[in-house]
């Protein structure tokens, strides 16, 4: 259970209203002391997807998160008012706004509307699990529905009082659910013990379904003797599912030429392989571990798995003009391929951070960067910038229903175009797209956006807030032009590896997301 905060549910005391701005629920900024850093996501908890029969799942993984840990309330000083009025926020997000208005065919408004909605609700739903434990269901944004924030109770009362106050009340409704969220995630950790897995990687919730859902094929066998009798006495209702879709295939790239500083997220690694062939992968965030050491995160099948059994070394446009990057970590070990944790966080290639990293003398903000590249199936990007990461959402607060956004960098080149093919085909066009997030019970983030071969370890992230999600790990099978407006891909919680890397090296390194940088760190003569 969270700590208290000073953020009151009944007359939401966030700063802005939806009236008077946008409402931007920003992490703690960084300081000097170092980048803002948010806590463990409460194991066991996903919600669900569009339904049950559509659920996506991704690679086995293998976090060990501590079952029952809690993030802790984000720090109330570190919540600010945005960019102004609702149309300022189409402004500030207008790919999240065009993807609604698209799907759903509302007006730029009611899709700013819907996400200044989404802003509020990652706060609101820790608030409701601290005060009512026994009532809170869980939370999801429905955009079918009109875009109402949906927010499921045993006891309906006392949530609508709590809720009767808050920015945009008329689309927050409650649902009566049969089971409180802290139920479900205590039978999740049960049935984890039992079935000897992870609650939250092996054993999730899915809160619009409101039940229990084991995921099979990795720690747990589906074969398992246990496996019935286990889910029939969980003590709510509980399913298995295989957690690897048959036509799941890894996405292995970006905006191509991006060599120049600082480094960001989205763009394009290129990977040697023991067997002299060249992959590609995409940059996801910046990292930063003690002493301001800093380190760039992507996917872990990118240099872990049958053809990379070296200590791998990537590059930034390997045919030319082959700009050095990073090197496998390993000692400590900081890469592991398995879904949710399929990450590589690593450290620059000797002597490569200066060619990476702001200036020493650069003056104002140093911000941590993602690229953000229009493409032509994203149509309402007209100029292409750089989000600044300001922080990241753990997995248990991300709901179902919220418009994101990915940029990745898979390209398969022309007909005597000098360029790694990374798999993607032919017309496909590296850059950002937005899309929905549509489940959370693959144990990972399960979201509505094309991706190819080569985005792998792309960021997942908020336009307008700059929120740190995930990164690519999975997907549907797809080729070329993105054609199939259903097509669905897996990121990596960024919670969830940072949790694992951390309990890995035994907190050693100290690694964070970094909001700032990379920074070149000062020496004494």
């Amino acid at each position: 259970m969270r700590a208290p905060s000073r953020m009151i549910i009944a007359g939401l005391a966030v700063a802005g209203t939806l009236a008077g701005g946008l409402v931007t629920l920003a992490a703690r900024a960084e300081d000097d002391r170092g980048p803002a850093t948010t806590p463990a996501a409460v194991a066991g908890d996903a919600t669900g997807t569009d339904s049950p029969a559509r659920a996506r799942t991704g690679l086995g993984g293998r976090s060990a998160p501590a079952d029952g840990a809690a993030p802790a309330q984000p720090d109330p000083a570190g919540a600010k008012a945005g960019g102004g009025s609702i149309g300022n926020l189409a402004d500030l997000a207008p790919a999240s706004v065009a993807y609604l208005t698209g799907r759903y065919r509302i007006s730029p408004t009611e899709a700013a509307r819907r996400l200044a909605l989404q802003e509020l609700s990652a706060p609101l739903a820790t608030r409701l699990a601290g005060q009512f434990p026994a009532q809170y269901g869980g939370m999801w944004l429905d955009q079918t529905a009109g875009g109402v924030l949906t927010i499921g109770a045993t006891d309906a009362a006392p949530l609508r009082t709590a809720v009767a106050g808050v920015p945009d009340a008329a689309h927050v409704r409650v649902a009566p659910v049969r089971n409180s969220l802290a139920r479900l995630t205590a039978a999740a950790t049960r049935l984890a013990g039992t079935l000897g897995g992870v609650a939250g990687t092996d054993v999730v919730v899915d809160q619009r379904a409101n039940e229990v859902v084991v995921l099979t094929g990795d720690r747990i066998d589906g074969q398992d003797a246990r496996l019935a009798d286990a889910l029939s006495a969980a003590g709510v209702p509980a399913r298995a599912q295989a957690r690897v879709a048959g036509a799941s295939i890894e996405k292995a790239c970006d905006p191509r030429y991006c060599a120049q500083a600082p480094m960001r997220g989205g763009i394009r690694l290129d990977v040697p392989r023991d067997d002299g062939t060249v992959g590609g992968c995409t940059t996801g965030f910046n990292v930063v571990g003690k002493g301001g050491v800093s380190y760039v995160l992507t996917a872990g099948h990118c240099v872990v798995g049958g053809r990379h059994q070296h200590v791998d070394r990537t590059w930034h446009q390997y045919l030319g003009p082959k700009v050095r990057v990073g090197v496998e970590s390993t000692a400590p070990v900081l890469a592991e391929n398995a879904y949710p944790t399929d990450y590589a966080i690593m450290p620059y290639q000797t002597g490569v951070i200066d060619r990476w990293a702001y200036p020493l003398r650069k003056t104002g903000p140093v911000p941590s960067l993602v690229n953000y590249w229009c493409v032509k199936d994203n149509p309402r990007c007209t100029s292409s910038r750089d989000i600044a990461i300001t922080g990241y959402v753990p997995v248990a607060d991300i709901q179902v229903g919220w418009v994101v956004c990915a940029t990745g960098s898979a390209y398969t080149p022309a007909p005597g175009e000098v360029y790694v093919d990374s798999g993607a085909g032919a017309g496909y066009v590296p850059g950002t797209r937005c899309g929905e997030i549509t489940g959370k019970t693959s144990g990972g983030i399960d979201v509505r956006i094309c991706a190819r071969p080569g985005d792998s370890g792309g960021p997942l992230f908020t336009e307008a807030g700059g929120k740190a999600l995930g990164i690519l790990s999975n997907g549907d099978p797809g080729t070329g032009p993105c054609t199939n407006p259903d097509e669905h891909n897996s990121y990596a919680p960024v919670s969830t590896i940072l949790d694992r890397a951390n309990a890995v090296t035994g907190g050693t390194r100290g690694l964070q997301l970094a909001t700032r940088g990379p920074l070149l760190v000062r020496t004494r003569p």
